[in-house]
């Protein structure tokens, strides 16, 4: 048995990524193993036949057959400052794998030791962040909501240094790829044009085939993408803009649907995949504010919950910025091909959000009014501090036969007595079709912030995974009520007002 691991991101050549080799561990022991990924992907190891073996694969420890580790190199705007190099400080890309449909999959192992990136890092990861890592990452996915993924989280045996000593641990990370605008960006940067096309013709072959052009029997043209010379049009380049344009709206507009703060949206954070990457200081929304923020270090509030439209924006122009000397050699001309664009990608997000906001009230089209009935109801949720979730689940279970205003939750009819009859009124004439709706779009569960951060303690105090797994049973079934659904519906005591995410270095 093996894993059939491929290297292409790494034949692109050393500019870059730097060939490294992850720092061994001293007693490694697979912690977690997401089963269902890791069918998914063709890897033919399970934890109660092969934990020892997949332990040392995911430590570091032994290498994969075939593989060849890299550190990627890549810049960003950090908080709105731009470092021109930023790169894998602690992650290693062991390679990339296809799953039973032949999409590619890279394969990264996290807390794995230095790099000549790590900016005086240990390279290491303490135990919190990596389960906090694949707590979350699993209970996006359920949600619906385009992420990275976990495969495994492999204790070390060793002690990471922060404010004390913590459990050492390494996180598999899955990923559609690890290209982020600021790989872009680093390029740009150098003025290294040659190295911008090579990434770009890279980017389209392995994100969107759909743009490679048709040979004379019809079929795409499919390259390999690591070639110094090839050549890619103007046009190409407009049509690969404009595609990773449309993967960052659901993105962006499903943190917004489930109440998910992402808490660092650097540059480097933002993957023209359209995937939720790097989940250190993330959080879920409690009572709603738009100007929520509960990341340590988002000083400035920069990344609030309501700013995530308006900062992916941002990010969407730094993008386009790196990209103007492949649009067209006039500058001035290159900016008035690709503006068009972005104006006609604030539009759709602008419109999508008003679409998911309705489908969240059961509302299929909006029509005209619908804006008011939705601002209307957010502005009530501000002034009253209702829970996110809890509102929404409340509107849904109103709809339904069995439905009592429960005083434990959100009293619909105490706190939106003016505004529960409009929005009746509004769905009247398709209530069925409406909760339908609702219910697909509406979690009834959510990884509450104090929920995630007890058992965090719990599990490096213990070691003891069995409240964890029980919660993760629950997060999987996000849109379901379950038996034990009930134990982690519940808003923290005091609104999560003092709650503050750190990003886990």
């Amino acid at each position: 048995m093996s894993i059939n691991l491929s290297n292409n991101y790494q034949a692109l050549g050393t500019s870059f990524s730097e060939q490294t080799l992850p720092a061994p561990v001293a007693q490694p022991s697979l912690l977690l193993w997401n089963e269902p990924l890791a069918k998914a992907l063709t890897i033919p190891f399970s934890k109660d036949n092969d934990a020892e073996l997949l332990a040392q694969y995911f430590s570091g420890n032994q290498l994969i057959e075939g593989s060849k580790p890299v550190a990627q190199a890549y810049s960003g705007h950090q908080f709105g400052h731009f470092n021109p190099q930023l790169g894998d400080g602690r992650a290693h890309l062991l390679g990339d794998i296809a799953d039973i449909q032949g999409q590619r999959w890279d394969i990264q192992l996290k807390g794995s030791g230095v790099s000549n990136f790590s900016r005086q890092g240990d390279g290491r990861c303490a135990l919190g962040p990596a389960l906090r890592e694949y707590i979350m990452s699993e209970a996006m996915f359920s949600l619906g909501v385009p992420t990275t993924r976990c495969l495994a989280v492999v204790t070390t045996g060793e002690n990471v240094y922060r404010e004390r000593p913590y459990d050492g641990a390494v996180v598999t990370r899955i990923a559609a790829s690890h290209i982020r605008v600021g790989t872009f960006q680093y390029f740009a940067a150098r003025g290294d044009t040659d190295s911008l096309k090579k990434l770009t013709n890279y980017a389209i072959n392995r994100h969107f085939p759909e743009l490679l052009p048709t040979s004379s029997e019809g079929t795409s043209d499919k390259s390999d993408g690591n070639k110094a010379d090839n050549e890619i049009s103007s046009q190409q380049v407009l049509e690969f803009f404009s595609a990773v344009l449309s993967k960052q709206i659901p993105l962006v507009l499903s943190w917004l649907r489930v109440g998910f703060i992402h808490g660092v949206m650097n540059t480097d954070n933002t993957t023209i995949s359209g995937e939720t990457i790097d989940y250190g200081p993330c959080a879920m929304m409690n009572a709603y504010h738009p100007e929520t923020v509960f990341s340590s270090i988002d000083r400035n509030s920069r990344y609030a919950f309501g700013k995530q439209i308006s900062i992916m924006q941002w990010n969407m122009t730094r993008l386009a910025e790196t990209l103007l000397p492949l649009v067209d050699s006039d500058e001035d001309d290159a900016v008035e091909k690709i503006e068009p664009l972005l104006s006609q990608f604030h539009q759709d997000l602008q419109q999508g959000y008003l679409t998911m906001m309705a489908a969240k009230l059961g509302i299929d089209e909006p029509a005209e009014g619908d804006g008011k009935l939705i601002n209307d109801l957010i502005t009530l949720m501000k002034e009253q501090k209702l829970d996110y979730t809890q509102t929404f689940t409340a509107l849904t279970a109103s709809l339904t036969d069995s439905y009592n205003d429960n005083p434990n939750d959100v009293s619909l009819t105490n706190v939106l007595n003016e505004w529960l009859p409009r929005w009746n009124t509004r769905i009247e004439s398709f209530k069925a079709a409406a909760l339908t709706l609702m219910v697909s779009n509406n979690p009834v569960v959510i990884p509450r912030n104090h929920h995630v951060e007890a058992l965090l303690e719990s599990c490096q105090e213990t070691g003891d995974l069995t409240a964890l797994n029980k919660f993760l049973a629950v997060l999987r079934q996000p849109y379901t009520e379950i038996t034990e659904t009930k134990n982690y519906q519940d808003a923290p005591v005091d609104g999560g007002k003092d709650y503050h995410t750190y990003c886990g270095t």
